[in-house]
C-alpha cells in the first residue's frame, strides 16, 4: 500500500469511498508481495497492481461491488484453466487478496498512517480478513505501547496482535498470523493480515567515487535509504551524488561506529584503499548486517583479508564479506558493477541460483514469504 498512500489520501481527505485491495498471502510463483495494492475510487479511477497484470481487470470489478455492497471480501486467485480468457495466474502461482471499502468512517487512522510514512515512523496495520470476529476490523500499531482500534473480538486477541505486530515491525515484516477468538496462539481459525510500515532498509556506501553514484542510484531503485560516506570533502559533496538521502564527510570507520545498523542494512565499501576499509570493514564485520561486500581485484581481496586477520578477524566473521563485490555478470562500467551489485542482493534476498532462467527448472520465484506455511502444499496441487 506503500505505493499508493498518495492518491488513495487524495480520495480520503476529499471524504470519498474507496475499494482498496491487498496482497495478504502468496504461494508459488505469485508475481507480487504481500502489501502489494490496488485502489478503485468510487468514480472508476484504478492505481496500483497486485498481480503485475493477471488479474487486475478481476479485482476491480471485485473492489467496485465492494464499493456499493459496502462487505470485505477475501478472494483467491489461482492458476487459470484451459480457457484464455478465464481469470487468473498466468505465472503458476496463488494469491490471496482481501478487498474492502475505505474512506474516512471506516479507515479513521489513513491519514496519520500516511503521515508516519511519510516521515520514516513506523507503524503496522492489523486487519480481520477471515474467520470468527469482524472481518474488516482493524487496529493500528506504532513502537512503545500505543496502538488504536480494536479487532472486535476482545482484549486478548488485541494483546496477542500487538506483540506479534511488534517483532514483525521491528523486522519489516508483512504476513498472515492467525490465532484462536481470543488470541491462542495454537488455533488458527482467526486469520489477522499485518502490514509493517517499517523504514526504508539502510544502504551504506562508502568511498564517493563515480561507481558509488551508480549504486546508490541503482540503491534507490531498489527501496533503500542510501547514505554514501568518505573523509575527503571535496568528493563527498550532494552535487556528485544527486541520488544518495544523505552525503557525509568522515572517515569511514568513524561514521559506521557511530551509526544504527540492522539486519536489513547493506554496506558497500567501494574505496579499495587499505587505509579506508581495512578499518572499516573491521568494525562492519563485528555489527548487524544482511549484506557486507567490498570492491576490488582478487590480489585486493586477499590482501585485505590477511590484513583483517591480522587485526584479529576470525573465520566466521570474515565468512560474511562479499568480495570482490557484485554477481559475475561481467560488468566494467560503473552502471554495470551497480547492476551486478543489485543483482546479489536480490539473489541473497530471495535465494535465485544466479544462473540464466533458460538453465533452470522448476519454480521461478524462490523462497517463502513470511507467513507462506502452506505453499508446498499448495505447489503439489498446482503442479
Amino acid at each position: 500500500m506503500r505505493d499508493i498512500l498518495d492518491p488513495i489520501t487524495t480520495w480520503w481527505d476529499a471524504e470519498e469511498t474507496f475499494g482498496l485491495a491487498t496482497v495478504v498471502q502468496t504461494f508459488s510463483s505469485a508475481p507480487r508481495e504481500p502489501g502489494a495494492a490496488m485502489a478503485v475510487s468510487a468514480d472508476g479511477r484504478a492505481v496500483g497492481s497486485v498481480s503485475g497484470g493477471c488479474v487486475e481487470g478481476a479485482v476491480y470489478e471485485l473492489a467496485n461491488e465492494v464499493i456499493k455492497s459496502g462487505v470485505p471480501v477475501l478472494q483467491r486467485y489461482g492458476v487459470s484453466d484451459d480457457d484464455a480468457f478465464a481469470v487468473g495466474l498466468t505465472c503458476g502461482g496463488i494469491i490471496d487478496i482481501f478487498v474492502e471499502p475505505a474512506s474516512q468512517q471506516r479507515f479513521r487512522a489513513l491519514g496519520e498512517i500516511a503521515e508516519a510514512v511519510q516521515a520514516g515512523t513506523p507503524v503496522a496495520v492489523a486487519t480481520v480478513i477471515e474467520g470468527p470476529g469482524q472481518v474488516g476490523a482493524r487496529r493500528i500499531i506504532w513502537e512503545g505501547d500505543r496502538a488504536e482500534g480494536t479487532l472486535g473480538a476482545g482484549e486478548r486477541l488485541d494483546q496477542a496482535v500487538d506483540d506479534d505486530a511488534r517483532g514483525m515491525l521491528a523486522q519489516g515484516v508483512t504476513a498472515v498470523r492467525r490465532y484462536g477468538a481470543q488470541g491462542e496462539r495454537r488455533l488458527d481459525d482467526l486469520a489477522v493480515f499485518v502490514q509493517s510500515f517499517a523504514p526504508p532498509p539502510r544502504m551504506l556506501v562508502f568511498g564517493a567515487i563515480d561507481f558509488a553514484a551508480a549504486v546508490a542510484r541503482a540503491g534507490k531503485f531498489l527501496g533503500y535509504r542510501v547514505t554514501v560516506c568518505d573523509a575527503r570533502p571535496v568528493f563527498a559533496t550532494k552535487s556528485r551524488f544527486p541520488d544518495a538521502d544523505e552525503v557525509v564527510t568522515d572517515w569511514p570507520h568513524r561514521y559506521l561506529s557511530g551509526t544504527t545498523t540492522d539486519e536489513r542494512t547493506v554496506i558497500c565499501v567501494l574505496t579499495h584503499d587499505p587505509k579506508f576499509d581495512v578499518p572499516l570493514l573491521e568494525v562492519a564485520l563485528r555489527r548487524p548486517a544482511a549484506y557486507i561486500g567490498a570492491m576490488g581485484s582478487r590480489r585486493t581481496h586477499d590482501d585485505r583479508l590477511a590484513r583483517l586477520r591480522e587485526a584479529g578477524l576470525n573465520d566466521a566473521e570474515l565468512a560474511r564479506l562479499r568480495s570482490p563485490i557484485g554477481l559475475d555478470l561481467g560488468a566494467r562500467t560503473p552502471e554495470e558493477t551497480a547492476i551486478a551489485i543489485a543483482a546479489e542482493l536480490i539473489q541473497l534476498r530471495w535465494g535465485g541460483s544466479g544462473q540464466p532462467l533458460t538453465a533452470t527448472t522448476g519454480r521461478i520465484h524462490h523462497g517463502q514469504l513470511p507467513g507462506d506455511r502452506e505453499a508446498h502444499l499448495l505447489d503439489e496441487q498446482t503442479a
